[in-house]
């Protein structure tokens, strides 16, 4: 099935999400990186799209890259963080993260990312889903856009972000660059819960420590490049 059309309450599913990310504007805007010349940002596509999976029951959810998109361009460069796998147990409140940052892969261990969102008015449709919109920081400057449904039980979305009453449907960072809307929701039903299993492999960390590895390792980078890999990093 692909999306609905008529409200219901949703408990187990999957969920593919289409993450944009404008390349050039993430990292050809700033001056310092003169290096980066017109003749290396004509090599590289300006947008990067991929496709993501989330699988969900009300208790779980994993979200892991999914189906490749043929029209995308391969090229030798991309961010730091880009192919997460993460693993929410909802009732715990607690999660498993696999990341590859640069040269290491990290296993994130830690409790579940606490966003204090506030909530808008404004209304949008996505995947046949009537969702409302939050907004949010992480980082503790970095604003977050957020539509929710809470006609999708779960309090999840894509990448770290949850909290919110129902499931994230539609994403935005703009100082990244970078959104996630779900393309379609499927339901699975019976679902096969033992394709909703944390990640295992990686050098084992919490959120913090990972941040201050990241950031020990970056310390000679440029100012702007530096601070925006940061939060790529804690996505």
């Amino acid at each position: 099935m692909g999306a609905y059309a008529q409200p219901r309450f949703v408990s187990k599913g999957k969920i593919e999400f289409e993450r944009k990310t404008n390349i050039h504007r993430l990292y050809y805007s700033d001056e310092e990186l003169g290096s980066w010349d017109e003749t290396m940002k004509k090599l590289i596509p300006q947008f990067q799209v991929d496709y993501f999976d989330l699988v969900f029951t009300e208790e779980k959810t994993l979200y892991k890259p999914g189906r490749e998109n043929p029209d995308q361009k391969k090229t030798f460069f991309s961010p730091p963080a880009s192919e997460n796998v993460i693993f929410k147990d909802l009732d715990k409140q607690t999660g498993i993260s696999q990341k590859q940052v640069y040269d290491i892969q990290f296993l994130i261990i830690d409790s579940l990312r606490n966003v204090s969102w506030k909530l808008q008015s404004e209304i949008r449709t996505i995947a046949g889903f009537e969702c409302r919109k939050a907004v949010g920081r992480i980082c503790d400057s970095v604003v977050v856009v957020a539509f929710y449904t809470d006609e999708i039980v779960p309090a999840s979305g894509p990448e770290s972000f949850q909290g919110l009453p129902g499931m994230i449907l539609g994403l935005a960072v703009p100082r990244l660059y970078t959104t996630w809307f779900a393309t379609k929701v499927e339901l699975i039903q019976p679902i096969d819960e033992t394709k909703i299993a944390p990640p295992a492999r990686g050098r084992k960390a919490t959120a913090k420590e990972m941040m201050g590895k990241v950031n020990d390792g970056m310390k000679d980078w440029g100012g702007k490049y530096r601070e925006k890999a940061m939060w790529l990093s804690s996505l």
